[in-house]
């Protein structure tokens, strides 16, 4: 492996959570910070604006655990999966691009839940009076029962082994986010719990 750095000895590096694939920023690296980010498998990075390394993490504790780093097929670009601790953004945004400038509806199936949990998420911090708000409102018991009624219509739909058994399912999986987002619960926390039982 020989990477190549630009001009400026540096080399971009798309940053990724481990979980749940979502892009969380792009950032740069000289070879220092290479060099610092495998030996500690923390990201190190170097700032551009201010002309030194910097530790993600080191002032507000968002640190970024490294599990996996890519390169390219021109060796020019660096895809980093780490796991993230609180936000990634100085804005407080989980990821730096929570911006659109074009968004189609449509959605794969890798990241259908983190986008509904983003947007459940929006719906909290920004009312817009709907089901979901009506909900975080009414506050977790009316979540929790929401919770067991869907549970229950789960068990009545498989049961019965009808067609109703995918839209109970779903109803849960939507209520269990809401539950989440009003916990305070990352759906990477879910995913870290889970992949720890693959074993």
């Amino acid at each position: 492996m020989k990477l190549k750095f630009n001009k400026d000895g540096l080399i971009p590096v798309v940053v990724q959570d481990v979980y749940t694939n979502e892009v969380l920023m792009l950032a740069y690296m000289n070879q220092e910070a290479f060099d610092q980010t495998i030996e500690t498998k923390e990201m190190v990075y170097y700032s551009r604006s201010r002309q030194t390394l910097w530790k993600k993490g080191e002032t507000s504790g968002n640190v970024q655990f490294l599990k996996s780093l890519s390169y390219d097929c021109d060796e020019d670009t660096l895809l980093a999966k780490v796991e993230q601790k609180g936000v990634a953004c100085h804005t407080g945004k989980k990821s730096c691009f929570y911006r659109d400038i074009v968004s189609d509806e449509t959605v794969s199936n890798e990241t259908i839940l983190p986008e509904l949990f983003k947007v459940i998420k929006q719906k909290q911090e920004t009312p817009d009076g709907g089901y979901t708000n009506y909900l975080f409102d009414k506050g977790v018991d009316k979540i929790l029962k929401k919770v067991g009624e869907e549970a229950s219509e789960v068990i009545i739909a498989s049961k019965n082994n009808n067609e109703e058994t995918i839209y109970e399912i779903s109803d849960l999986f939507y209520h269990l986010l809401v539950l989440m987002v009003n916990n305070g619960i990352e759906l990477s926390e879910i995913f870290k719990e889970l992949s720890s039982r693959r074993k």
